[in-house]
């Protein structure tokens, strides 16, 4: 096997030659990194393994903790920021685990928005196409894993901040059960909603990244046939305005499943999903609980520039009133459960991680009306995870001109469980 130095110095390559327009990374830890490839590598010649994530290069998301530096969230605001002083947790629990820590990815300004876009620090092109988004908010980090410069990278998920770059750039991405793994160290957006997870090149990959993340032991995925496993299809609303090459993509994934022997029947939320809209129609819980982090420079003005797709609807959330947040809450909590009794008649929800494969970026830049339509398909089916506190992971659907994702959602703590499933389904399309 190749040396982890070996292909940690190919990356780092790689990633010196384009040093003058680097928009995956903002920053490069190159030093560090080749001092912690050195020690797995020792490690493995001594015959000794911190366990299944040593000697992996992982990436991280711009908004966890690195001791001894700013934590930027994308932001021109935060760049003189005190430095802190110490790890993230999750960050922390990858270095004890071995992983090799190569860089922070750029991500959309404060984890607000879906494109991908950053007029700071520049936007990610695409994997599969540089004129195409990312997907956000975690942009670099789906750019990262699908171009190879990481194997593995760790985004956040507040309404489907790892699944939508994960889905555009055809890689696997995972959002666990909300506080599954600890927070501490993440510069916020939303407490209740914000969830961290990583993205891979497969389920196996999440899963020890994952379990690390969460403080425990990562262990094989033990298979699990889906002989009459039941996959509820919630056609409806989460289906509409999907692109045909999709649609059929889709259709062709569950008839993998089927033949495999799982039941797939239709099951309906779309209930539940309008009074989901209806309790946050005057806000999301997002942009409240975002207006709330932001507030100091809301109230007196940014004194450096602010992406107006992130500035406009955390100014207007910071109008709202406590009573409108508490309701929309207690509506929440209420419809979560309702949520979860009707995924117990069914093992996992299937659906597409995106209706809509990535647009261009500049068509993006130009046509606000078109930006705003594409971030709410690219929010919708995604966002339900977030909404109802579910866990749900996007695999690359197979035979696509351009990536797109297969959404699996399981009910909230069912994540194990639900990586099982996916690591079989992952199997039969070809993964």
């Amino acid at each position: 096997m190749q040396p982890v130095r070996d292909h940690l110095e190919i990356i780092l390559a790689r990633l010196a030659a384009r040093a003058g327009e680097e928009r995956v990374f903002t920053k490069i830890y190159a030093e560090p990194a080749r001092a912690a490839a050195d020690a797995s590598d020792a490690r493995k010649r001594a015959g000794v393994t911190l366990g299944p994530l040593d000697g992996t290069i992982v990436s991280i998301k711009d908004l966890f903790d690195v001791a001894g530096e700013p934590t930027t969230a994308g932001s021109l605001m935060l760049r003189t920021a005190t430095s802190v002083l110490r790890d993230a947790a999750i960050v922390n629990r990858l270095r004890r685990a071995g992983a090799v820590i190569i860089g922070k990815t750029n991500m959309t300004e404060f984890a607000f928005t879906a494109i991908g876009d950053n007029q700071h620090y520049g936007t990610p092109g695409n994997a599969a196409d540089a004129s195409r988004v990312p997907g956000g908010s975690s942009s670099g980090a789906g750019v990262s894993v699908g171009e190879g410069t990481s194997e593995i990278s760790i985004g956040s998920d507040t309404g489907g901040s790892v699944r939508i770059p994960a889905s555009l750039n055809g890689v696997v991405g995972f959002k666990p059960t909300a506080r599954r793994v600890p927070l501490t160290g993440a510069f916020p957006l939303s407490a209740t909603l914000d969830s961290i997870g990583p993205l891979a090149r497969t389920v196996a990959q999440c899963a020890v990244a994952d379990a690390v993340m969460a403080g425990e032991v990562p262990t094989a995925l033990a298979p699990i046939p889906l002989a009459g496993f039941r996959v509820g299809i919630p056609r409806g609303v989460l289906f509409g305005d999907t692109e045909g090459e999709v649609a059929a993509a889709f259709e062709r994934c569950l008839g993998k499943v089927e033949l495999a022997g799982a039941r797939v029947t239709d099951l309906s939320i779309d209930d539940l999903l309008a009074d989901m809209r209806a309790a946050t129609k005057r806000g999301s819980i997002a942009a409240m609980e975002g207006a709330e982090v932001h507030a100091d420079w809301l109230a007196t003005g940014a004194s450096v520039p602010v992406d107006p797709h992130v500035s406009g609807p955390l100014s207007r959330a910071a109008m709202l009133s406590a009573p409108v947040y508490i309701r929309a809450m207690r509506r929440r909590a209420a419809l979560a459960a309702a949520m979860d009794e009707r995924l117990a008649s069914v093992d996992v929800l299937a659906l597409p991680t995106t209706p809509v494969t990535a647009p261009t970026i500049v068509s993006m830049a130009e046509d606000t009306e078109l930006r705003d339509r594409t971030e709410g398909l690219l929010l919708r089916n995604t966002q339900v995870a977030n909404q109802f506190d579910l866990c749900a992971i996007s695999l690359p659907m197979p035979d696509m001109a351009l990536p797109v994702g297969l959404m699996l959602v399981g009910r909230n703590g069912h994540d194990r469980r639900l990586m099982r499933i996916a690591a079989e389904v992952e199997r039969l399309l070809g993964g």
